[in-house]
């Protein structure tokens, strides 16, 4: 085992780092070169990405990468899921739709018309979301047409990078068009629902080389390194870093999103995981994702950011959660999986109309309205853990919460009541933490299988653990 360091790309849904891995005698250490902001945009054309600016955020950061270690063996590249660019040649055909753009429910219709979602879940194992890659494909016919590539969000910016264009596995495992049991493109899937096949790239798994900087990427950036797969979507990285073991417990990787559920060793295809909308999702290694998409802390953050916008005052988190901590008295739970919280917009107007509409207490103050989205989303979380356990036969004993809701110590503790289940919180950085253990492992600084990459996880960034009152 040698020392090294590699460079992880995090895009998420509202921001994105640059981060430096430092390998040590098989222990790693993180240092944040870079963060930048990650805003949409509403045009007359639907609510878009700003992909330039982050392409120019991901620069930056990857020039300060090769400032603080010129040694970089690899660059690997993870994001959100679902969205894409199409291209022709090396041009974009436009710049990505958000998967909140409202235009993906024609999409549904066009695509359920030619295929049941039953006969799409036997294909793909997905559970429906009206913004998975196939019901937004399905509104570009025209465009679909002239392209010759589709490249999902990390794959367009290792592209970006490098000049190649691949698809890697895991996140292509989230576009609908990937068959689940082969985890190969479902070529006849696009075909009956009238997309090129020409549009779909080459697969390639985490820990293969991509391909190298481009020279004149390298020349700015002050340094050149391969570009290395890792589990691209960022909950496949995500999970990769939880310190559990899989044959016994759940995890909740939890940010914008909760994502809710366990790791199997093959898909969970029976009519009862179709039924509660379980999705099979490829990890890193071969694992399946067996798991539930919850709301997650967008119904926060789009809350305070509302408060914010109408009151002009900056919202204290911390100081907000404590004061949600402290109160008393019953407090109206709503359905964190409905999908009127979908869209952006006054989301406090939302939850009090939802909880007046089925006769729950409406809350009044700042910090009942944060105490009912923590239990709402706990009670989520927790009935999401009882059903994944159900339907793949794990006997689920620990609650695993990694990123950015392993910090919200109410939610943490509030889930392990609601599920009778111990919670271990974090790391908080998981998926950065798993993008740079898979290039760690390809670049022979990690040594190991999966579990004991977890252990080497849980050694190094110990969980807080919440007992069940």
């Amino acid at each position: 085992m040698t020392s090294g360091s590699v460079a992880a790309v995090d895009l998420g849904a509202t921001s994105g780092r640059v981060i430096v891995g430092r390998f040590v005698d098989g222990s790693i250490e993180m240092e944040t070169v870079g963060r930048f902001l990650n805003e949409p945009i509403q045009t007359p054309g639907g609510l878009q990405w700003d992909l330039m600016a982050l392409y120019r955020g991901v620069r930056d950061g990857l020039r300060e990468a090769f400032r603080v270690a010129p040694d970089i063996a690899s660059i690997g590249i993870d994001s959100w899921a679902v969205d894409y660019a199409l291209l022709r040649g090396d041009r974009m055909l436009g710049t990505p739709f958000h998967y909140r753009d409202e235009r993906t429910a024609a999409g549904v219709e066009a695509v359920h018309d030619v295929e049941s979602f039953e006969e799409l879940y036997r294909r793909n194992g997905l559970q429906f979301l009206p913004f998975n890659t196939l019901y937004q494909l399905a509104c570009e016919q025209g465009v679909t047409d002239t392209a010759d590539a589709m490249l999902l969000v990390p794959d367009l910016f290792a592209w970006l990078l490098t000049g190649e264009k691949v698809a890697e596995r895991t996140n292509a495992s989230t576009t609908g068009l990937l068959d689940v049991t082969t985890k190969e493109w479902d070529l006849e899937l696009a075909e009956k629902l009238g997309l090129p096949t020409r549009i779909f790239p080459k697969l390639v798994d985490p820990g293969e080389t991509i391909g190298d900087l481009l020279p004149s990427v390298a020349k700015e950036l002050g340094g050149s390194a391969p570009v290395v797969a890792v589990g691209s979507h960022d909950t496949a990285s995500a999970v990769v870093a939880v310190p559990m073991k899989a044959d016994r417990a759940a995890y909740i990787s939890c940010g914008t999103w909760g994502l809710v559920g366990v790791e199997t060793r093959e898909p969970v295809l029976t009519d009862a995981a179709r039924e509660h909308n379980f999705t099979n999702e490829g990890g890193a290694f071969g694992r399946t994702r067996f798991l539930h998409n919850v709301m997650g802390l967008w119904l926060l953050s789009e809350t305070i950011r509302e408060w914010e916008r109408t009151s002009g005052e900056k919202i204290d988190l911390p100081a907000l959660l404590a004061e949600a901590a402290a109160v008393s008295g019953e407090v109206g739970v709503f359905d964190a999986n409905d999908p009127v919280f979908m869209p952006p917009g006054d989301m406090p107007g939302r939850i009090a109309e939802w909880l007046a509409a089925h006769g729950q207490p409406v809350p009044q103050t700042r910090a009942e309205f944060a105490r009912s989205i923590v239990e709402s989303l706990a009670e989520a979380f927790a009935g999401a853990v009882r059903t994944a356990g159900e339907l793949s036969g794990i006997p689920v004993e620990t609650i695993h919460i990694v990123g950015g809701g392993s910090l919200n110590e109410l939610l943490c503790q509030r889930t392990a009541d609601r599920a009778g289940v111990a919670v271990e919180a974090g790391p908080v950085e998981a998926t950065a933490i798993g993008n740079l253990l898979v290039q760690g492992r390809a670049a022979g600084f990690v040594e190991g299988e999966l579990d004991e990459m977890r252990e080497a996880v849980a050694a190094a960034f110990p969980p807080k653990r919440y007992a069940p009152a």
